[in-house]
């Protein structure tokens, strides 16, 4: 009988055959290779070749046998050791812990590459301007301060209502009014895996600012 998409036991007996490694080559051998080697014209001379030229019925019979070990054995010690607190303390952590991390080192990622990109020293904004001015970093030429404000890729071209627009907007034109300069949005994404800058034309942006400052000091 076929198995049901997902199918808990299924699951389970995936999850550990690939944990001990008993579907690797070296306990299965080669099958991607073997099957084409066989050219089979159904499952079941498939399984007679299998059988004959790649491994014995008898090993693949122990290797389900070693499964059933770990599951029974191995995995259910784990199981009956945790506890309900473990599952908070994982939840937990999982929301929290991790999700702050990914923020920091996204945060980190999208301010090194900044001042790398200008060749300008980046400092973290102080709290009543990221509160009062949603400005995460600064850039100080002279007298004046150029803000810096990071969103994730989930902000980029989403609709924005129209009062967190206008808020964000006079924030914006509040500290530039106080400080003199701009206030720069800079949207920070994953591309292969990897922290990047998704709106790269606010750099040479960022860098006539500067400019624009320095001739006024």
């Amino acid at each position: 009988m076929a198995k049901k998409k997902g199918d808990p036991k299924e699951f389970l007996l995936n999850r550990t055959m690939n944990r001990f490694q008993l579907n690797y080559a070296r306990s299965v051998g080669a099958t991607s290779e073997s099957i084409r080697e066989c050219s089979p014209h159904s499952i079941g001379e498939w399984r007679d070749y299998y059988f004959s030229q790649v491994r014995p019925r008898e090993h693949i019979e122990a290797l389900g046998k070693k499964l059933y070990v770990k599951l029974t054995e191995v995995v259910q010690a784990e199981l009956d050791s945790i506890t309900e607190q473990d599952c908070i303390d994982y939840i937990t952590r999982l929301v929290i812990d991790k999700t702050y991390d990914g923020y920091v080192r996204e945060r980190r990622t999208i301010y090194e590459g900044l001042q790398d990109d200008l060749d300008v020293k980046l400092h973290p904004a102080p709290d009543e301007w990221d509160r009062g001015y949603m400005v995460d970093f600064y850039i100080r030429i002279g007298r004046y301060y150029i803000g810096i404000q990071i969103k994730p890729a989930s902000r980029m071209g989403s609709p924005i209502l129209f009062n967190e627009k206008e808020q964000e907007r006079q924030r914006h034109e509040a500290f530039a009014k106080k400080h003199g300069a701009k206030v720069f949005v800079v949207f920070s994404g994953k591309v292969d895996d990897k922290k990047v800058i998704l709106n790269p034309e606010v750099i040479p942006q960022i860098k006539a600012e500067i400019e624009r400052l320095k001739g006024l000091e």
